[in-house]
């Protein structure tokens, strides 16, 4: 058998074809189905009473990111991917890289959006940004095809542990004209995942054939199929869904209500 000269096709080169491949494989679901799941009531905190019927910006298309959002009862989000091109030196160490990576992609998004006629006032912009940091100190993002993402998942089983690290960026325009003219405040958070290291190398090509990690930094999913290749994780679980959402709130509470505001709240709610 002769070995191929060209490399293997991207993603980005493939993902079109595929889904509409399984849209026409996959059976429609019958109207007499169990209704969906209903979300629980917003949580009534004095942040996000604030933001109710403003405009919230998601700097991000990943649909994980924004049902997290919702569990805090930020359902009616505005998708706004951000069009920086994530081409940051790797000579940054990850944990800057990371960072400056999401306070770009917040930034870019508030600069298209903060006096966009069509879409009304400007409330909130969160942004984030995920990647692998290897056992041996490499960072990872999403696989750019088939067979590197055989080879990432491979390496971090036989590193044995990684770490995953998400940095927020919550930025809420300012009413006054002082420079910068926003708040902004970031957050960097950490979570170590051990894989098994009794995961075969055809369980790996099976789940790469799923394409389930596929759109995923290091090439995995922790809350779908890519769940069997994990041993363990110490940290936040959302964390490496792709958001941390105690931080992300601590950050939204920061950026809409100053100190004092926040008092006057309480002291409004328990009169």
């Amino acid at each position: 058998m002769s070995t191929p000269t060209e490399p293997p096709p991207s993603y980005d080169d493939v993902q079109q074809p595929l889904l509409a491949a399984s849209n026409q494989t996959r059976p429609i679901p019958s109207p007499r189905g169990p209704p969906p799941p209903r979300l629980p009531l917003p949580l009534n905190l004095p942040a996000l009473v604030a933001l109710r019927g403003k405009r919230v910006v998601l700097a991000s298309k990943s649909p994980r990111r924004r049902l997290l959002l919702a569990q805090i009862g930020l359902t009616n989000v505005d998708i706004v991917p951000s069009q920086f091109p994530e081409d940051l030196p790797k000579s940054l160490s990850p944990f800057e890289y990371v960072l400056q990576t999401a306070t770009n992609k917040a930034l870019e998004v508030y600069r298209r959006e903060i006096d966009n006629p069509e879409k009304g006032g400007l409330a909130l912009i969160i942004a984030a940004d995920t990647i692998i940091i290897s056992h041996s100190g490499h960072i990872l993002e999403k696989p750019r095809n088939e067979v590197d993402h055989i080879g990432m998942l491979k390496m971090l089983r036989d590193e044995g542990q990684h770490r995953v690290c998400t940095a927020v960026a919550v930025m809420a325009p300012l009413e006054n004209a002082v420079d910068p003219g926003y708040a902004l405040e970031t957050h960097v958070e950490e979570t170590m995942v051990k894989f098994d290291a009794n995961v075969t190398d055809d369980l790996i090509i099976a789940y790469v054939k799923t394409r389930d990690g596929a759109d995923k930094a290091g090439g995995y999913g922790i809350q779908s199929a890519g769940s069997i290749l994990i041993e363990r994780i110490e940290g936040s679980y959302d964390n490496v869904v792709g958001m941390p959402l105690r931080p992300t709130l601590g950050l939204i509470e920061k950026v809409m209500l100053p100190d004092d505001e926040l008092d006057e709240f309480a002291r409004s709610d328990e009169e």
